[in-house]
C-alpha cells in the first residue's frame, strides 16, 4: 500500500521519497489511519516492523493542521524507556516532519540539562523524552503539559521492565484528561495489558505481529559450551564464519567489558555500551559500528533498547537474558525490513532451562549445532548414554520373544501351585 493513499500531506509524503520509503509496512497500514481516526490504540509489534513511523506520521499529520505563528505550545508527548531509543524516535520526527514548521526536542539523562530547557524556552510542539528527564523538566516548570493532545508510550512492556511505570504515571496524572494516548509494546502481557487498562479509553487493539512471526526472517541456531569456553567460541565463530558486523549481548556490566577486551586481544575490533558508560561514549561507539569503523558491538540488553542498525546480519545471545522476553528485544535487531538475519545463542550446560523458556516463548525447538571442542562434557555423556541406551534396546527387543513365553510358563506354574494348595 502505498502511503499516499493513507492520508498523508504532500510536505509528509516528499520526507518519505527522500528516504527511499514509498509502501507501508503491515503495522502503518493499520495502524495511520488508526490514528488519524482519533482512537486510542493498543498496538503489539516488534521493533523493525516500522512502528516508529507508524505513530509518528499521523501526529506529525494532525499537527501540521493547525500550526501556531507565534508560538509552539506542547501538543505531543512520546516517552520511551533509554536514551538510545530516544535519540532514534527523535531523528525520526525530525526527518519525517523536516518540511513542517514544527519544533522537537529529545530530553535524556546523562545530556546537559541547562541547553535541554534553553530549547524549551523557545516553544517545541513535540517532545521525545525518557520518564525520569521528563519529570525533572516538569518539576523544574521548563515545559507545560496543559495542552498536550497525543502522549505516546514507545516499548511500554520494558518501560515496566525497568521499573518506570511510577514516574509515567506521575507525567499522565499532570495531563489534559482529553487526549489521544497511544501505547505501543512488543508484547502484550498481562501487566501491559493491566497498563493500558488505567491510561486508555476504549482502544483498538492492533497486533501484527505475535510472538512466534515476529522472528519468521531470523534464522535462530543454539551452540552448546562449555560456559569457560564462551569467549573462545564466539571468537571462533566470528573469524571462522567472517562476520563483518556482530551485535554481541551479555547481561551484565562487567561480562560486557571483559568479552570485549578477550575480543580485541584476538584481533577483533570491538566496542562495548552498557549503563555505567556515559551517553557520549555509547553514541560515539554506536556510530562507529554503524560506520563500520568497529566489526563488533558489545552491549547490555538496557543499552541496547531500541537501537536501530540498518542490515544487521548477525546477532549473537553470550547468553540468555534474564527475562525471557529480553530475548525478542534482542533477535529483534536482526531481520528488519524484510531482511533476513541470523541470531546465535550460546548456551551452557546451566541454562538449559532457561533455553526452554525461550523455546515456548518462540513457540518452537530452536536448532542445534555442535562444534568439536566445545561441547560441555554433559552433553557428550548424554549423547553416549542416548547410544547405549539404544543399543540395550536392540539387544533386549533380540531376545524379546523368548523372555516373553518364560514369563507365561511361570505364571501357569504360579497358578498351579495355588490350586494345588487350595485342594490340600
Amino acid at each position: 500500500m502505498s502511503f499516499a493513499t493513507l492520508g498523508l500531506c504532500p510536505e509528509i509524503l516528499k520526507a518519505l521519497k527522500d528516504r527511499g520509503y514509498n509502501s507501508a509496512t503491515p503495522i502503518q497500514k493499520v495502524l495511520i489511519p488508526t490514528i488519524l481516526q482519533g482512537y486510542d490504540i493498543i498496538a503489539g509489534a516488534q521493533t523493525g516492523t516500522g512502528k516508529t513511523a507508524g505513530f509518528t506520521l499521523p501526529i506529525l499529520q494532525e499537527l501540521s493542521k493547525d500550526i501556531y505563528k507565534r508560538r509552539h505550545p506542547l501538543k505531543a508527548v512520546i516517552i520511551v524507556p533509554t536514551r538510545e531509543l530516544a535519540r532514534q524516535v527523535h531523528e525520526s520526527v525530525e526527518s519525517y516532519g523536516k518540511y513542517l514548521s514544527l519544533k522537537s526536542v529529545v530530553l535524556y539523562g546523562g545530556s546537559n540539562m541547562t541547553s535541554q530547557a534553553n530549547r524549551l524556552k523557545n516553544g517545541v510542539d513535540i517532545i521525545v523524552a525518557t520518564s525520569g528527564r521528563l519529570l525533572e523538566h516538569i518539576g523544574k516548570k521548563n515545559i507545560s503539559l496543559e495542552s498536550v493532545q497525543y502522549l505516546v508510550l514507545d516499548e511500554a512492556d520494558t518501560i515496566l521492565d525497568m521499573g518506570f511505570v511510577h514516574e509515567v504515571m506521575q507525567i499522565i496524572e499532570q495531563l489534559p484528561k482529553k487526549r489521544q494516548n497511544i501505547l505501543i509494546s512488543a508484547t502484550l502481557s498481562g501487566s501491559v495489558k493491566r497498563l493500558a487498562q488505567k491510561i486508555l479509553y476504549k482502544p483498538k487493539l492492533i497486533e501484527v505481529d505475535s510472538m512466534g512471526t515476529s522472528a519468521k526472517n531470523i534464522e535462530l541456531v543454539v551452540y552448546p559450551v562449555v560456559k569457560e569456553k564462551k569467549i573462545e567460541l564466539l571468537s571462533y565463530l566470528i573469524g571462522w564464519r567472517n562476520y563483518q558486523q556482530v551485535l554481541v549481548f551479555v547481561r551484565k556490566k562487567q561480562e560486557a567489558d571483559e568479552v570485549a577486551k578477550e575480543l580485541n586481544l584476538s584481533g577483533l575490533k570491538t566496542s562495548v555500551i552498557h549503563g555505567d558508560k556515559s551517553s557520549g561514549v555509547r553514541t560515539r561507539a554506536l556510530e562507529a559500528f554503524k560506520e563500520g569503523k568497529v566489526r563488533v558491538l558489545v552491549a547490555t540488553d538496557i543499552a541496547a533498547r531500541g537501537l536501530d542498525i540498518p542490515n544487521l546480519a548477525v546477532v549473537i545471545n553470550f547468553d540468555i537474558p534474564h527475562v525471557t522476553g529480553d530475548f525478542l528485544h534482542r533477535i529483534g535487531r536482526t531481520g528488519r525490513a524484510g531482511n533476513r538475519g541470523l541470531a546465535i545463542t550460546l548456551v551452557s550446560p546451566k541454562e538449559e532451562i532457561a533455553l526452554k523458556d525461550v523455546e515456548r516463548l518462540m513457540g518452537k525447538a530452536i536448532k542445534k549445532e555442535e562444534i568439536d571442542g566445545y561441547i560441555p562434557k554433559v552433553e557428550k555423556a548424554q549423547r553416549g548414554a542416548r547410544k547405549v541406551t539404544n543399543k540395550k534396546r536392540r539387544v533386549d527387543g533380540a531376545f524379546g520373544h523368548k523372555k516373553k513365553r518364560n514369563s507365561t510358563v511361570t505364571k501357569k506354574k504360579r497358578k498351579t501351585t495355588k490350586r494345588d494348595g487350595w485342594h490340600s
